[in-house]
């Protein structure tokens, strides 16, 4: 008998790009923190009999968490846009008063193995907070890789 509750494929995404303002800015090995969490507002109260109670409603705001993105780190820093745009804001600041100087808006797209686009997270007004690298060995025979956070503002799955 076949299966009636899955009507689908499983999401399999075989490649993660990151684009910045629409470009494509670099190819991603990992990616965490696409949470978006709305908050919770507690209230307890006595309710019938005098027996307390826990209320627990939406709050007004959507927590957002840092996006950490993971990828092979580039052969020149210097040229690369993710390092640039971290000089720009470790040594200019946000530059001047507006919130829009250094933010960027930006995407988190997955292709699957047919190179169609599966799943597309959008995230708004973010910067990069700090880049680390791997830890370097002359034992090890991996590539380097390099690990971004992002902050953001917002998160929103659009795909």
């Amino acid at each position: 008998m076949p299966n009636e509750l899955i009507g689908v494929d499983m999401i399999v995404a075989q490649n993660f790009f990151l684009e910045i303002d629409g470009q494509v800015v670099t190819m991603l090995s990992s990616v965490s923190g696409l949470d978006v969490e709305v908050d919770v507002v507690t209230q307890t109260q006595t309710g019938p009999g005098g027996k307390t109670q826990l209320v627990k409603t939406r709050g007004t705001a959507t927590k957002v968490s840092d996006i950490s993105l993971v990828r092979m780190a580039p052969a020149d820093a210097m040229a690369d846009p993710m390092w640039k745009w971290f000089r720009d804001i470790s040594t200019k600041g946000m530059v001047n008063k507006t919130r829009t100087s250094n933010r960027k808006n930006g995407s988190i797209v997955m292709y699957d193995s047919a190179n169609t686009e599966i799943g597309r997270f959008n995230f708004y007004n973010g910067w990069p907070s700090k880049i680390s690298t791997d830890q370097l060995s002359v034992d090890s025979n991996e590539a380097v890789k390099e690990t971004i956070t992002i902050v953001c503002e917002r998160i929103e799955r659009v795909k």
